[in-house]
């Protein structure tokens, strides 16, 4: 198993601070506006690219930054605190990067990591399929050795960065089972026999692309093949690991903003004479969230530092997804109680945390198969011991 070696506290937590003034400072002034227009966000993605945030993890001989998984929930955190969508310009990248991290060969490794790390190219990742969702063994897209190439045939959906992506992590059958490959794209719509559809227009999780990628006789070099044949499979879920947690990350990073504009309008808005905070009503509401985001943040720390240990860490991550993605939606939904019917605006970005904090439920697999994950992965090592 690869095992991070732990950051430097001072050095995480400065880390992290500078995110956070930097979202207070560029992001939050301009989130509503873009999010309303569904606009994808330029020029935070540029400045996103300058801090070294898309090598945050990346070890330093490729040009990355070398930070743990700890530092990088945190920086999730504050980025979803913003606008949930930068968090996942990010995640989609860095779930790329990190497949060729652990399982790439060397010269993988030195051909993609030192790009990836600086933002251009970006990557994505192509699992989903119109039928083949959660039951990622029923994946149709099939790669078939040609020579020197593989010709790759098969829809994938909900690629998150797919038409800004020119890296995409890639799961196709072979005859030896689910295989993963890199696929390098050019910018654009289309490339000899890859192509993508429009955005989908989603409820949330606006400003960031979500697209099928078809794959129509589309050939891909031998050595685009991560791993062994028919080992695709245990590495990406390996990788969803790395997924879930983010997911996680960014629900506390969204129940956070969605609690602080709660409590600071409940010590603003008065009726009866006094701040709502002071009505019992919203007291227990107020302590119901505050313990909920808290639990949701611990859990999350938990399955980032098992994982980074290299420990397995499957039933971790689908805890803290589970209870973090819930808590968030919940908190989402008691803030704009609180807030009455200012909260139902566009006004304030209740309503838009309101929108975003379902996608969490959903990504990286549904809560109710996390359910399953997690049972299953517990009667598995009661097996064990």
């Amino acid at each position: 198993m690869n095992t991070e070696a732990p950051t430097d506290p001072a050095l995480r937590e400065e880390m992290i601070a500078t995110v956070r003034k930097w979202v207070a400072r560029e992001v939050i002034p301009v989130a509503s506006d873009l999010e309303h227009v569904d606009a994808y966000p330029h020029d935070l993605v540029e400045q996103m690219k300058e801090m070294g945030l898309f090598g945050i993890t990346m070890p330093e001989e490729y040009g990355g930054l070398g930070l743990d998984l700890l530092t990088y929930i945190g920086v999730i955190e504050e980025l979803a605190y913003g606008w949930m969508t930068l968090s996942g310009v990010l995640n989609t990248h860095t779930m790329c990067a990190t497949l060729i991290k652990t399982y790439g060969t060397a010269a993988q490794k030195e051909r993609w990591l030192p790009p990836m790390v600086t933002g251009t190219p970006r990557g994505a990742l192509s699992l989903s399929e119109p039928d083949a969702g959660t039951d990622t063994r029923n994946i149709a897209c099939r790669a078939v050795r040609d020579g020197d190439e593989w010709i790759v045939n098969g829809t994938k959906a909900w690629v998150t960065n797919g038409e800004r992506a020119g890296i995409v992590a890639l799961a196709a059958r072979t005859e030896e089972g689910v295989s993963a490959f890199i696929v390098e794209k050019e910018p654009g719509p289309a490339f000899e026999g890859l192509s993508t559809s429009k955005n989908v227009g989603k409820l949330g999780y606006r400003g960031i692309e979500t697209v099928e990628m078809a794959y129509v006789d589309h050939r891909i070099p031998a050595d685009a093949l991560v791993g062994e044949p028919g080992r695709g499979l245990p590495q990406i879920l390996s990788v969803l690991e790395v997924g879930r947690i983010n997911i996680a990350a960014r629900a506390v990073g969204v129940a956070r903003a969605a609690f602080d504009a709660a409590l600071a309008y409940a010590q603003q808005r008065v009726t009866m004479g006094k701040p709502i905070g002071e009505h019992q009503a919203i007291q227990l509401k107020l302590a119901d969230m505050a313990t909920k985001l808290e639990a949701a943040r611990l859990l999350t720390r938990s399955a980032a530092e098992r994982k980074q240990a290299g420990l397995r860490c499957d039933v971790e991550a689908g805890m803290a997804k589970l209870f973090a993605s819930e808590a968030a939606f919940e908190i989402a939904t008691e803030s704009m109680r609180i807030h009455g019917g200012v909260g139902y605006t566009t006004d304030l970005p209740v309503e838009r945390y309101f929108r975003d904090a379902p996608l969490m439920i959903i990504g990286e697999g549904t809560n109710e198969i996390q359910r399953i994950v997690i049972a299953r992965g517990l009667l598995a090592r009661a097996t064990e011991t």
